[in-house]
């Protein structure tokens, strides 16, 4: 049985690099990015002194050494959780601190904490009491995140490596071949190549008992992707445990924008429809069993649907769990501001505190070409208007994740590197002039910033790790719901918060999540309309107008279907109508032509 119906999702590269060491022992299941293998050979060898285990690097040097370091990594915390678990299992007829913390952080109407009262305010016998403790209590999963588009093509001496060496399938080989028994979550869209190299690894295929050891997650923003990408993994003969639909706008990190489809109606269709889902993969996964003599259950196996994005108060997430029936509520932004969860250097920590809405902005830095969430002020934003004040914009590139461009090079190299920019702007030069709006694409072009570094860099600072390399500037993935929490606290005080014990929300103006979402799409369309410089073509035209009649039927699924929920969950219904109707006058004032 689940411990807590909270997951901590991943957050930047660093920020959650080592979370499942921080809070698993407490039931929580968290997830770690496995982008940069530097950071993760860096943890590990941080780990492995603070506890005294023997330490051998993995050089850049061998064969496969990103697949090599990730897996070694993944290894060390599987076995540090464990030992952390078993001593506090140890410990529990002593029901001493930790675990009086585990079970303070336990929502009264879990299973796992009402047992226990009945067990131990009973006649029945103590030691009957502590084995079911010690059965039925388990640590948090140690899931792990693949950005399924950070697939760069790997070299060896200028020669080009075969596909499974490339960035993302390294890191799903590591996974693979760790002892974990958790999830892998892959985010950012279908990767057909990807999703086919999963089929090289046992792991991700069920036992004779219907087991499945390494399960998949996909992170989806609607139903229709769920569907189809469901059918992709199904037809390989491997089940899809978890969808996870994450808002499109209202995040962390990099923003996925649907066209105008909002996450209130998205959750009523997979609410509806999730029976549908599952047969339908159920007999595509079988029939592609057959084929392969994969072990064929006699029923569908279990499917989860989680949600996140935007969720701040106890009644949202309650919602989420009791009307549109999700497995767990994902809590990102939030737990930045919790050091013993996530690993926040101090001056950022410091920034998010004092952060408004005006602060946390949908930008344009991510060399993806995806609008990224951040945090206005950030250091890595400052160091990099230094270099642009310098003449010298662009970054060095030390990782190099994130190369994609082959505009002037052979080998693909980074938008946000110091060699890209220079280059850009040269032909800017030349093609522009100084004239003729050059300004502004030149601003374009040193916007984006060097997030790959920047994301991972608080991890190395918190834990006073040498930096030389990656520099002191850092970036932050925070998503809007951060103007609404101020202040730093302890791992319980936020879980207190996230089932209702207490309310760190000072503010008396925070919207509900979803007129929060429904904003964001507002102003989005918006600003995607104004960026049209003259007439707006035919194709853009149809996509704005179906954007917006997209946004006119959240609106109306909201005001009929939705409202009457606000009463029992204790919102104002008067406030949140209010806000609706406000949100779709502005919408429909806004002019397509």
């Amino acid at each position: 049985m689940n411990t807590h119906t909270f997951h901590i999702p991943v957050m930047g590269i660093g920020f959650t690099i080592d979370t499942p060491v921080k809070v698993a022992q407490y039931g929580i299941s968290s997830v770690v990015s496995l982008v940069d293998d530097i950071l993760i050979e860096k943890m590990r060898a941080f780990y492995c002194q603070k506890l005294n285990i023997p330490f051998q690097e993995i050089s850049d040097k061998i064969e496969d050494f990103r697949a090599k370091r990730i897996t070694a990594y993944l290894n060390l915390m599987d076995k540090i959780v464990d030992q952390k678990f078993a001593e506090f299992k140890k410990s529990l007829h002593e029901m001493g601190p930790e675990f009086e913390k585990f079970m303070d952080m336990l929502p009264d109407f879990s299973m796992v904490k009402q047992k226990f009262n009945e067990l131990t305010s009973g006649d029945i016998e103590p030691k009957e009491a502590w084995e079911w403790v010690k059965n039925n209590l388990s640590p948090g999963s140690i899931d792990v995140n693949i950005m399924t588009k950070l697939d760069k093509v790997n070299f060896l001496k200028k020669e080009k490596l075969p596909s499974e060496y490339n960035d993302a399938h390294a890191a799903l080989r590591g996974f693979a071949q760790s002892n974990l028994r958790s999830s892998i979550v892959l985010s950012a869209g279908l990767n057909a190549r990807l999703y086919s190299y999963f089929a090289q690894f046992k792991d991700f295929f069920p036992d004779l008992n219907g087991d499945i050891k390494k399960k998949i997650i996909l992170k989806v923003s609607d139903f229709r992707s769920a569907m189809i990408q469901g059918k992709v993994f199904a037809k390989k003969g491997l089940w899809v445990s978890e969808y996870r639909i994450e808002s499109g706008l209202n995040c962390g990190g990099h923003a996925f924008a649907t066209d105008g489809y909002l996450m209130g109606p998205i959750l009523e269709e997979f609410r509806n429809k999730k029976d549908e889902l599952v047969q339908k993969l159920h007999d595509i996964f079988v029939s592609s069993a057959k084929e392969k003599d994969i072990n064929i259950p006699e029923k569908p196996l279990p499917v989860k649907i989680t949600a996140q994005g935007g969720v701040g108060t106890a009644k949202e997430h309650q919602l989420l769990l009791d009307y549109y029936k999700v497995d767990s509520v994902g809590w990102g932004t939030p737990f930045l501001l919790v050091p013993e969860a996530t690993n926040v250097d101090a001056h950022t920590r410091g920034l998010l505190k004092k952060a408004k809405e005006d602060d946390l902005y949908l930008s344009n830095i991510s060399p993806l070409g995806v609008p990224f969430n951040s945090l206005r002020g950030n250091t890595k934003d400052i160091i990099k208007m230094q270099k642009i004040e310098q003449g010298k914009p662009g970054s060095p590139c030390p990782k190099k994740y994130l190369v994609s461009n082959t505009e002037f090079t052979e080998q693909a190299i980074c938008v946000a590197s110091r060699r890209y920019q220079k280059q850009k702007i040269n032909l800017l030069d030349q093609t522009h002039g100084r004239q003729n709006g050059f300004k502004k694409e030149y601003d374009k072009i040193v916007d984006k910033s060097c997030i790959c570094v920047g994301l991972g860099t608080s991890a190395l600072l918190e834990n006073n790790l040498d930096h030389k390399v990656e520099g002191p500037g850092v970036s932050v993935c925070s998503g809007p719901n951060m103007a609404y929490f101020s202040e730093e606290v302890s791992l319980k005080t936020m879980v207190g918060h996230i089932y209702g014990k207490t309310n760190l929300i000072k503010r008396e103006d925070r919207p509900n999540m979803f007129i929060n979402e429904l904003e964001m799409y507002v102003d989005y369309l918006k600003n995607k309309i104004d960026e049209v410089s003259g007439p707006i073509a035919e194709k853009q035209q149809k996509y704005f107008t179906a954007f917006q009649e997209n946004l006119n039927e959240g609106i109306k699924y909201y005001k009929e279907s939705f409202a009457t929920l606000l009463e029992k969950f204790g919102d104002g219904k008067a406030s949140f109508l209010n806000n609706l109707e406000s949100l779709k006058n502005r919408l429909n004032a806004i002019k397509i032509s």
